[in-house]
């Protein structure tokens, strides 16, 4: 229940676990890969944490191997269903084999729309949901959805965002320094603190002061 949130007033509050572990769920979504998507909505919608993951990752592995038909089915079914995907582990298995796939090869539309939403768990799709395309080499899309949740209220964003940013920064340390120097008084500290890690702990003292001159392993 901590871990989750699930009491009365958590995020998760509600949300039922049976107490499967992860590396079972993915043994017992492999016999049930072809399951047809009407059957893995009603799965979806289920009252039970590890079966709505359960549906996830067989719309994850049919988006992987599908056409282009069925990935388009697989994509209006998911954003049709947000309101099941709602915990953090249950955005973090899926979104970005699939919104964020979407948009690798697509309009990134999809993640100014899902960004602006009211709703803490789409909210959180679009942000992790452009690692998808940190991994291509894109960083700016990250950096673009980063700010527009900077002023976001919810740990769950501030964490998903320094999750982000970690990987960007992995990717390009200057892009990731450049958008911390400019937002540096408006990010929140958990996300930065969780955007520095990769940092040496002279440079994260340093960053966390809002210094940003010397001794950052770049040119500046």
């Amino acid at each position: 229940m901590r871990y989750f949130k699930t009491g009365p007033g958590g995020y998760g509050e509600g949300d039922a676990f049976l107490g499967v572990a992860t590396p079972e769920l993915r043994r017992i979504v492999r016999d049930y890969r072809t399951l047809g998507l009407g059957e893995v909505e009603r799965t979806l919608r289920a009252k039970e944490n590890e079966v709505r993951a359960a549906a996830l990752l067989i719309l994850v592995a049919q988006y992987e191997r599908g056409d282009e038909a069925l990935r388009r089915a697989i994509l209006s079914l998911y954003l049709a269903n947000t309101r099941y995907i709602n915990n953090w582990n249950l955005v973090d298995c899926s979104c970005r084999e699939i919104v964020g796939a979407h948009v690798c090869s697509g309009s990134k539309k999809l993640l100014t729309t899902l960004a602006r939403s009211d709703s803490l768990w789409e909210r959180r799709i679009a942000m992790v949901s452009t690692m998808a395309l940190v991994k291509q080499g894109d960083t700016a899309e990250a950096l673009r959805i980063a700010k527009m949740l900077l002023d976001d209220k919810h740990d769950l964003i501030h964490k998903a965002m320094g999750w982000v940013l970690r990987v960007v920064g992995d990717a390009d340390r200057t892009a990731l320094l450049g958008f911390l120097e400019r937002h540096h008084s408006r990010i929140p500290r958990t996300a930065l603190r969780y955007a520095i890690e990769h940092f040496t702990p002279q440079q994260r003292k340093q960053l966390l002061a809002g210094r940003f001159t010397d001794g950052l392993g770049v040119a500046r």
